[in-house]
């Protein structure tokens, strides 16, 4: 106990208030929440302290600012792994591929190249990735044997922020290096950079993919983590359902960024060259603030009820303090077909060939009565999920606290047999375009 005290006493008056939030932490006004034992401070200001020496105290918000350092699907092949646990967006691509194949189908064929660039950006790791390069390529090599007389040769890039997990990538590659260059299916390569910004030289690339990526912002709004902003979002991990000067400083920064991408992309395509995306969205005229649609695709999604709770958790526990639940924001915004194509008007130099919404379930019937069955696999699952996706962004923020984040999760996703019972649907926006003249 002697050592516990000197310990408390170090932090409460040798570290800087602003760390501690020494107020926030001894108010009696906790809104609900049981008080902090000496044992819960010290546990905060331990993992404060371990936090900063990682990535800066949240008070700075260092890892905002720095979201192309840290996002990305969580990498290797276990059970927590992206590769493991994108079954999602698998679904959306099936169901995307028919207008993949059409589009490709009708592109222009560029006859005299020696070979023909594809870029998969925000590729992330795992089987879609792969089995949807080789879709691309087979199909396009299928149109050059049939149509010209001369088959060129193909190169794959796979590119994704720089922590992205290239090395299990590249090596889930089915590409036997003993083959003849005849007969290597691509020659495949990885750049690391962000979407947002020029990734190839001008006029290098003939057909652009991007799959279950451009919902994923540059980084978080400033006036969001705020304060004293109107759009400081207080209590949410998300915007479904938020004010309304919160959802309006996403939109703002998700219009920015969808414009951004477009620029560099014309910049790099050569004219005639295909754009092909399949994004995260929203149908036709659904307003922002509901990002989901229906009632239980907003109460189901594992940015919303379930995880805003888990952060409560941590909070009534006194694992952390208000501050820090306030800062954690989730830099993902579903796009409306009319924003996209707002975006796409914006930037000159492209033509919309096609563009629709797509709904799609999150399981099969089959899937969800076996999960009723056994609730505990369900979290499981759901939690493998979240954990693939956000774990970078919450450890970045939280440090090691970030696994008692996610069992929290698990235990409300698993105990909340009502919410298994309802069916969520997950919307993509679909679009294929092509490189015009200028």
């Amino acid at each position: 106990m002697t050592n516990t005290l000197l310990f408390l006493f170090i932090h409460l008056f040798l570290l800087p208030p602003t760390l501690l939030h020494i107020p926030a932490l001894l108010s009696p006004s906790s809104g609900g929440r049981s008080q902090m034992d000496c044992t819960s401070l010290v546990r905060v200001a331990a993992s404060r302290e371990k936090t900063k020496g990682r990535y800066g105290s949240s008070e700075g918000h260092t890892w905002t600012n720095e979201l192309h350092r840290i996002l990305c699907m969580q990498g290797g092949e276990d059970d927590m792994s992206y590769a493991k646990n994108s079954e999602a967006p698998a679904a959306a691509i099936t169901s995307s591929k028919p207008l993949l194949m059409e589009s490709i189908q009708s592109m222009r064929l560029f006859v005299s190249e020696a070979s023909i660039r594809i870029a998969d950006l925000g590729c992330a790791t795992g089987y879609n990735t792969l089995s949807t390069m080789e879709l691309v390529v087979q199909n396009l090599r299928l149109r050059y044997e049939k149509e010209c007389d001369h088959v060129p040769e193909f190169e794959a890039f796979f590119c994704d922020l720089p922590s992205n997990d290239f090395n299990s990538l590249f090596r889930s590659l089915q590409v036997d290096s003993s083959c003849s260059s005849s007969k290597k299916p691509y020659y495949p390569a990885g750049v690391p950079g962000s979407f947002y910004d020029r990734l190839f030289p001008k006029e290098k690339l003939h057909l652009v993919v991007s799959l279950n990526a451009l919902h994923w912002l540059s980084k978080i709004p400033a006036v969001v983590l705020d304060k004293q902003s109107k759009a400081w979002n207080k209590g949410r991990a998300w915007i479904d359902g938020g004010r309304k000067e919160v959802v309006e400083a996403y939109a703002k920064q998700s219009e920015e960024d969808l414009e951004m991408f477009l620029r560099c992309r014309r910049e790099e395509m050569l004219e005639g060259g295909m754009l092909f995306i399949v994004m995260a969205g929203r149908p036709q005229f659904q307003e922002p603030e509901n990002q989901l649609g229906d009632p239980d695709s907003r109460a189901k999604h594992p940015f919303t009820n379930s995880m805003d709770q888990a952060w409560e958790d941590l909070l009534n526990e006194g694992l952390i303090d208000e501050d820090t639940r306030d800062t954690f924001n989730i830099p993902a915004y579903m796009r409306s077909v009319e924003e996209v194509k707002a975006a796409f008007d914006q930037c000159s130099g492209f033509k919309i060939q096609q563009l629709e919404f797509q709904k799609i379930i999150e399981h099969s019937k089959e899937k969800q009565q076996e999960w009723i069955r056994d609730p505990d696999s369900y979290g499981r699952a759901k939690t493998n999920l979240v954990r693939a996706t956000l774990k970078p962004i919450v450890e970045a923020h939280v440090g090691d606290i970030a696994e008692e984040l996610f069992k929290r999760f698990q235990t409300r996703i698993s105990k909340d047999i009502d919410m298994l019972r309802k069916t969520c649907f997950y919307g993509v926006v679909v679009v294929c375009a092509i490189r015009m003249p200028d």
